[in-house]
């Protein structure tokens, strides 16, 4: 083999070498982005939630969306538009003098255009009252299913997985009481 060949060859594997190691950052990269705005996206739909943002909430959502808290109310999951989901958000959540919804210890995992999330997740509720406590805490943890749409991460699937809650559980009968009268 011949010197000149040698060197065409090897500037040849190094070019292949170097292109290919590009390509994998631009793969690590365009993933790393994917996973900051998938979590960004379930991390809005909580901070909406508390401050009351409906409009901006309905931009986090799919079309359709498969809610299931079926492990906290016992009803059965079911797929509802965002206006439905919000409708029974707005209708509640402003009952209380203050939420606070907080996630952690979240797992992005990205399949092309397709997303799932797991994340821990407490909801503080406070209402002041003259029954009882004015705490009610909900503790388990969420799965988000989100597809990309547009370039943008809606999200498609929400299910809440509850393991305890503390403090006052009639406050929602409060609130409930208040909107009836």
């Amino acid at each position: 083999m011949s010197a000149i060949y040698k060197t065409l060859l090897l500037a040849l594997i190094t070019v292949l070498f170097l292109s290919i190691i590009k390509l994998g950052a631009q793969d690590m990269m365009n993933e790393f982005q994917s996973r900051i705005a998938v979590q960004e996206q379930v991390t809005n739909l909580f901070v909406y939630t508390d401050e009351h943002q409906w409009e901006k909430l309905k931009e986090i959502f799919a079309e359709t969306v498969q809610l299931d808290y079926s492990s906290f109310t016992g009803q059965a999951a079911t797929e509802l538009a965002p206006e439905q989901i919000i409708a029974v958000w707005s209708g509640f959540l402003p009952g209380f003098k203050s939420t606070h919804h907080q996630i952690g210890n979240v797992m992005v995992e990205i399949m092309g255009e397709k997303a799932k999330v797991f994340a821990y997740g407490t909801a503080s509720h406070y209402l002041p009252n003259d029954v009882a406590e004015d705490f009610l805490i909900v503790v388990g943890s969420y799965d988000f299913e989100l597809i990309k749409n547009d370039d943008v991460w809606k999200v498609k699937s929400m299910t809440f997985n509850f393991k305890y809650q503390d403090g006052n559980t009639e406050l929602p009968k409060l609130i409930q009481k208040e909107t009836e009268e």
